[in-house]
């Protein structure tokens, strides 16, 4: 090796130590919770992991967006319309998709198959405020765990613009999951296939789209795919879609679905009567609602009773004389025109002493008038696109009936256990959603437990390609 090499070598090596000196100086005033993070995953993520001493740290591998990375898919792929399929690597890593060349524009992140465990996950989680690109978060195979669902939905509710969030093939003990359904969350896609979520967890997730008192009212898709869900569970869920009027895809594709919870899906989408809670949430919101409105119908009409000649009418009129006066004055007319504000300014006061009267009535409408409108507008706030309230519902049989669910427009079945006896129900539905309006336009059945020549499957596929815009580019249900 020649000398020039040698010396060349040996500068580069100081350097090099010096740079971590510098680095390890620094780090002595630095600690886990005082770190401010900037956006920037390729800085961020190994600097709080070293923070935690975390011995093996993984690698962070940026996508940017004219980069041709080939892509694997994660997972079984369900076919409703799909957030952005999971890549993996050879070697376990922290992925982050760019929006732009910015490296804080990190507009996605995910693991593949690699189990993350408590102190990582840390260092991920105290990231996500900063990352104010980010809208994807996925998670396959990461062997999350209770905790971790619960403290991730209370972080990702300081994250402005993260909308979708894919924890597949992740089985909790505690069936964590409807924690991000909760009525408060952001996210509109949210995706939990392959995680063992059953009927106690479809319970769960069932009151998270709704209940009589709450319902979530930001989700649109849901993937509740291979989570062997059965007929119990798929009662849980038509539940929680009796009074959800936001949701629009659901699938629940390859579980264990049979007749009886089919009927119960099939009667979500076609009517249903309500139950008494339902019945006595009902007459309590009308209440609610009529308690207010009269207190408010009689402001306005006492408000239209009122005197014209309001004070402060009075005020601005004798400000607008004493100008005049002054300009008046100047023109040399000053007598003239005194005489005559004097003679309004005298008709005023009568009209303020016919007044006097309706002085603390003057004083109090305003009040009772704000309260009148914030317990209306409480009313309205509270119940606004509550179903309960629909006008469309009606007496029969001395029960109290809604149509169905109106707003989904995809429901996904196929690959249950559902029978020829179950097609009569979904004909029917269907046949009610056509009466009303309703917007499903695919009722995917495929691959269950019927013939696919049965005249009934036939009936509905035809019905549902009248409204799918898929049809014609050769899709079937």
């Amino acid at each position: 090796m020649s000398t020039k090499k040698r010396l060349r070598d040996k500068f580069n090596q100081e350097a090099e130590g010096s740079k971590n000196a510098g680095s390890n100086e620094l780090s002595a005033f630095l600690t886990f919770d005082t770190y401010q993070c900037n956006g920037n995953v390729e800085i961020d993520f190994p600097a709080l992991c070293a923070l935690l001493n975390i011995k093996e740290i993984l690698a962070v591998r940026t996508k940017h967006p004219h980069s041709t990375t080939d892509k694997n898919e994660g997972g079984v792929q369900d076919d409703l319309p799909e957030m952005k399929t999971l890549n993996t690597w050879s070697k376990p890593c922290l992925n982050i998709e760019l929006e732009n060349e910015d490296p804080l524009s990190a507009k996605r992140m995910w693991i593949s198959g690699c189990k993350v465990s408590e102190q990582p996950y840390r260092a991920m989680q105290k990231m996500l405020p900063s990352m104010n690109h980010l809208q994807s978060l996925q998670f396959w195979q990461a062997g999350l765990t209770d905790p971790m669902v619960i403290s991730l939905t209370n972080t990702t509710s300081l994250c402005s613009n993260l909308r979708e969030v894919s924890l597949e093939g992740n089985p909790l003990p505690n069936l964590s999951f409807h924690h991000l359904l909760s009525e408060d969350s952001k996210f509109t896609q949210v995706s939990l296939r392959n995680n063992r979520i059953g009927d106690e967890g479809a319970r769960l997730i069932g009151s998270a789209l709704s209940t009589i008192k709450s319902a979530n009212k930001n989700l649109l898709w849901l993937n509740l795919a291979f989570n062997n869900i059965g007929d119990e569970g798929a009662a849980h869920i038509a539940k929680g879609l009796r009074l959800n009027r936001t949701l629009l895809f659901i699938s629940l594709c390859k579980n264990q679905i049979g007749d009886l919870g089919a009927a119960h899906l099939a009667e979500i989408i076609g009517e249903f009567s309500l139950t008494h809670e339902e019945v006595e949430r009902r007459k309590l919101l009308f209440q609610r609602i009529q308690a207010s409105a009269p207190r408010a119908d009689l402001e306005q009409l006492s408000s239209s009773q009122l005197s014209p000649e309001h004070p402060a009418s009075h005020k601005k009129s004798r400000k607008s004389t004493s100008q005049k006066e002054k300009s008046a004055m100047k023109d040399g007319k000053t007598a003239a025109v005194k005489e005559k504000p004097h003679k309004k300014a005298s008709d005023k006061k009568e009209a303020r002493s016919r007044s006097v009267t309706n002085g603390g009535r003057e004083k109090l409408l305003p009040a009772l008038k704000d309260k009148s409108v914030s317990n209306l507008s409480e009313a309205e706030t509270m119940e606004t696109g509550t179903p309960l309230l629909d006008p469309s519902v009606y007496h029969k049989d001395g029960k109290l009936f809604l149509p169905g669910n109106t707003t989904l427009e995809s429901l996904n079945l196929s690959g249950n256990k559902i029978t020829e006896k179950s097609l009569p129900l979904f004909l029917a539905s269907l046949e009610k959603q056509q009466e009303v309006g309703g917007n499903l336009w695919r009722l995917c059945l495929q691959g269950n437990l019927f013939p696919t020549d049965s005249q009934c499957y036939t009936q509905i596929k035809e019905m549902v390609a009248l409204k799918d815009p898929l049809a014609k580019s050769g899709s079937t249900v």
